[in-house]
């Protein structure tokens, strides 16, 4: 997903809240922890989640990589 994707307009601060509950989650499975992820500001309609200020397509794509790994696909797909 781009972050210039329209449809990442649509997701609400709550939602984008309960992704990185599961990015947390998930992720510590791989050893990949964030205790500081949390949403940001708001910018162009889209709220910003703050690993350093990355896009929500950032949240997006690292939880889907997570899910991959976690069934086993190859990162490629």
């Amino acid at each position: 997903m781009k972050p210039t994707d329209p449809r990442v307009r649509y997701y609400t601060e709550a939602q984008i809240k309960t992704l990185i509950i599961e990015v947390h989650e998930r992720g510590l499975k791989f050893g990949l922890v964030w205790p500081s992820a949390t949403t940001d500001t708001t910018l162009d309609g889209r709220v910003l989640v703050r690993f350093n200020t990355a896009p929500v397509t950032t949240l997006l794509n690292l939880l889907n990589l997570l899910l991959g790994a976690e069934r086993g696909d190859p990162c490629d797909s």
